[in-house]
């Protein structure tokens, strides 16, 4: 009987700390209510002032979450991190809106200084630049922690690359348990949003089948086929409606008017052209995926219970 009962409590005490280390759209209601208002009011703030910041903060959840987890590490500076993610290729000089989430840590602060993490931060503020640019709405999980720990390497290994074929992103996402279906949904956060020209100047100078040669016309304008030259112009990734959350970006898609090769690969073909056809039927349909496989994403290996830190400030250590 003592046998059993050692079991017993040893069952209890294991199941009670699975329980506290996982997330919970709750973990915040005793202990600061006002948080979700907070961030919400911040992020309306940004996006009014600067609607392509909707973009550029879902793709900084994105870009965190790819790599060791939803811990924040991509916001931690160089300064704190001379190693930072932030350095990686597909985040320096084009991850962006690192001063909205400090902002936001700022405020919530005030509220309840020592207790939001910065990784559920942004993963809030990711659904409510969604929610302010027209987009789903989702109930966002909360309980992460903030890591110490951001490395370029890690980064360049996890993060997609607009160059990588439909299969190396297929598998990419897979290893975050993510499907084709949670990859094509989320990929149709480029509805918004914009590309720098040395990201698709390679195709619209290809020539290829793949693309509208209307389209590649309009866009050579701005990216001239010279390295170095102009490689910073932006263009928007969904030409109609570059501002607004729709299904457009799908439209585009099956007219081979996608702006970057790792989008027009989605319909090509391959294994996903029925998934963009359905989004581009429907929309209702495209922003419930949408949603689920976000909820998903903010699923990928965060840190909880005494694991990682809270950050004071997002992009230093303490």
């Amino acid at each position: 009987m003592a046998t059993v009962h050692v079991f017993l409590v040893f069952l209890l005490m294991n199941t009670m700390i699975l329980c506290n280390s996982q997330l919970s759209p709750s973990f915040y209601d005793n202990t600061c209510p006002n948080a979700l208002a907070t961030i919400r009011t911040s992020i309306r703030t940004a996006v009014s002032r600067e609607r392509r910041m909707a973009a550029s903060i879902i793709r900084l959840h994105f870009h965190d979450c790819f790599v060791q987890g939803c811990d924040a590490s991509i916001l931690l500076s160089e300064e704190a991190a001379p190693d930072s993610e932030r350095l990686a290729i597909q985040n320096a000089n084009s991850a962006r809106g690192f001063e909205v989430i400090d902002a936001a840590k700022v405020e919530v602060e005030r509220v309840c200084p020592g207790i939001v993490s910065c990784a559920d931060i942004l993963a809030v503020a990711a659904r409510d630049a969604s929610v302010a640019v027209g987009g789903p709405s989702w109930t966002v999980k909360l309980g992460r922690r903030d890591s110490t720990e951001s490395k370029r390497s890690l980064a360049e290994a996890n993060l997609p690359r607009f160059t990588s074929s439909l299969q190396t992103h297929i598998d990419n996402f897979r290893g975050k348990n993510l499907n084709v279906r949670d990859y094509v949904a989320l990929s149709g956060s480029h509805t918004i949003g914009q590309a720098q020209c040395v990201t698709f100047r390679g195709r619209i100078y290809d020539n290829t089948s793949d693309i509208d040669a209307g389209f590649a016309s309009t866009r050579r304008r701005r990216c001239p086929n010279t390295a170095g030259e102009g490689d910073g112009n932006l263009a928007p990734l969904d030409l109609v409606t570059p501002n607004s959350f729709d299904n457009n970006y799908f439209k585009n898609l099956i007219q081979k008017k996608g702006l970057l090769q790792s989008d027009q690969i989605l319909f090509s073909g391959e294994e996903t052209d029925s998934i963009v056809t359905e989004y581009s039927n429907n929309p209702a349909t495209f922003k419930a995926d949408f949603a689920n496989a976000m909820v998903k994403m903010g699923d990928i290996s965060p840190l909880t219970g005494s694991s990682g830190i809270i950050r004071t400030v997002c992009s230093t250590l303490p």
